[in-house]
């Protein structure tokens, strides 16, 4: 999955493209490491880049650019299948709006290694969501998917044992994206797990 993701990496950079990284694998690098076949990328494009991506991967990955380019217009993720691995990137679009904005702009730089790789494997480095936009975003999913997934909840509670947080930025943004009880919530959690905290 590392070479995957690394010739992603290198296209949308020769693309001029902005990126980060979310979902499971900004977890994986901020909190508790588990393995996962599909990397998130949000990715500042329209679908004018779309051939030219599609080009610069096409040996190595399986793309429907016509799927990409509906995918785009939609606001929706389309996805790229690496022919070797099997591996899923999932590139979504995006958003225009404020968060999504805040997200790119406080995006870090981190080395990720696909968990259980071989000894000695090169890490890919990659610009990754910051700690405190990676919770907010997945309890924004685990909302969405009905607060149901331990998955998804552990996923958010190991960043934030894990990780000093700036919790004043996380409950300025509670609110408007609709979690300020799960925040109460991971909160109480965190307190509990650090005792003396």
């Amino acid at each position: 999955m590392n070479d995957a993701i690394a010739a992603v990496v290198a296209a949308l950079k020769q693309l001029g493209l902005r990126w980060f990284v979310a979902g499971s694998v900004a977890s994986s690098i901020h909190g508790l490491a588990r393995f996962t076949n599909d990397v998130d990328l949000l990715v500042d494009l329209d679908e004018r880049a779309v051939d030219v991506l599609a080009e610069l991967v096409g040996k190595s990955f399986y793309m429907d650019a016509s799927e990409a380019k509906r995918a785009i217009r939609l606001g929706r993720a389309f996805n790229l299948i690496h022919l070797a691995s099997a591996g899923k990137i999932d590139i979504f679009p995006l958003g225009q709006d404020e968060f999504s904005r805040s997200e790119l702009a406080r995006s870090v730089e981190a080395d990720w290694a696909v968990p259980g790789a071989v000894p000695g494997e090169a890490a890919t480095r990659l610009v990754v969501a910051s700690p405190e936009d990676t919770v907010l975003s997945k309890l924004r999913w685990y909302k969405l998917g009905g607060q149901t997934s331990d998955r998804q909840w552990g996923d958010i509670l190991g960043v934030a044992t894990r990780i000093e947080l700036e919790w004043q930025y996380i409950r300025d943004w509670a609110p408007r994206l609709g979690v300020a009880e799960l925040v109460d919530r991971l909160a109480a959690e965190v307190s509990a797990a650090r005792p003396g905290t």
